[in-house]
């Protein structure tokens, strides 16, 4: 399974809801995409299953030497953001019924059943009506009934929502499972700290066009070199001070002796650690590196400043 999308680009009447957006997929890849609601997530995930039509542009779906233009309904499982289960129904009959609207036979729907079922520790609750359970694990028996038919491309809308810490790993595991069998997956959410361990491949967008793509070291590497310094102080600090000593960076405060400071490539480490040392008792100095969330944050700064008002 292949993903070619070349200059995409969506209208809904007079708004423009993705703009000339390019990017690929390969088999067994975890591809994000990322970005703020109105972003144009959905709008390519709608494009991607064949829902609607590029104006502009081409999608390109190769899978056994097979082409075509959007995702095939046999090839693709799909977690929407509206979810779509019957309440009164069994987890088991959910699960069996939407197997085998994909063309599994019950043996093998009910195999593929057991093995996920135990993966997020629902076996003993298989004959609950959806109904009685809580909101994670509905989401949890969404996430099965996506994969059950082992699609050749899984699109997961918001998998993390409503599930606790804990469950959230679970579905780190259950992604890293889907790649494992060689599924290639589409994720579209917002929790960065989830992503960054996952994705092979992001994509970062603001209002319909692509900002940063890559992997994360492509985007680290797009938005800036900017480099952390973690101060710890053998005392309270005068934010107010030091301010006025690096009126030039960016200063984040952690705790009343603790900040982190936010340096570009071209301001000096040396030269910065030289005046801190003289005006504060220093105890500990960490440089650290943007993680998903501060290049996320730092990447929509700068494309609003680039917005014409």
């Amino acid at each position: 399974m292949q993903l070619i999308v070349t200059a995409i680009s969506k209208d809904y009447g007079s708004i423009p809801a993705v703009r000339q957006v390019s990017f690929q997929i390969n088999s067994g890849e975890i591809f994000a995409l990322l970005g703020p609601n109105g972003a144009g997530k959905s709008s390519i995930i709608r494009m991607l299953v064949g829902m609607t039509k590029p104006d502009q542009g081409s999608i390109l779906v190769s899978h056994q030497d097979e082409h075509y233009d959007h995702v095939p309904r046999r090839l693709l499982g799909y977690l929407p953001e509206d979810r779509g289960l019957y309440p009164d129904k069994s987890i088991e009959k959910n699960l069996l019924y939407l197997a085998q609207l994909h063309g599994l036979s019950k043996q093998k729907a009910l195999k593929e059943m057991a093995h996920w079922l135990e993966v997020f520790d629902l076996t003993d609750r298989r004959d609950e009506d959806l109904k009685q359970l809580s909101k994670g694990n509905q989401q949890k028996v969404q996430l099965i009934a996506a994969v059950l038919h082992q699609p050749a491309l899984v699109i997961l809308d918001e998998p993390f929502s409503g599930l606790d810490p804990i469950n959230q790993e679970k579905v780190v595991g259950f992604l890293k499972a889907l790649k494992a069998r060689g599924m290639t997956v589409i994720l579209s959410a917002h929790q960065m700290a989830m992503v960054e361990k996952l994705a092979d491949h992001m994509l970062l967008m603001a209002k319909g066009s692509a900002i940063l793509t890559g992997t994360l070291a492509d985007i680290q590497q797009q938005a800036g070199p900017q480099r952390q310094m973690a101060i710890s102080c053998a005392g309270p600090v005068n934010v107010e001070q030091l301010q006025q000593w690096l009126p030039d960076l960016a200063i984040e405060v952690i705790s009343a002796n603790r900040f982190i400071l936010k340096l570009t490539a071209e301001q000096s480490v040396s030269a910065t650690l030289k005046l801190l040392v003289n005006e504060l008792e220093l105890t500990q100095v960490e440089m650290q590196t943007a993680d998903l969330h501060q290049l996320y944050l730092m990447a929509m700064a700068r494309h609003q400043q680039r917005e014409p008002a």
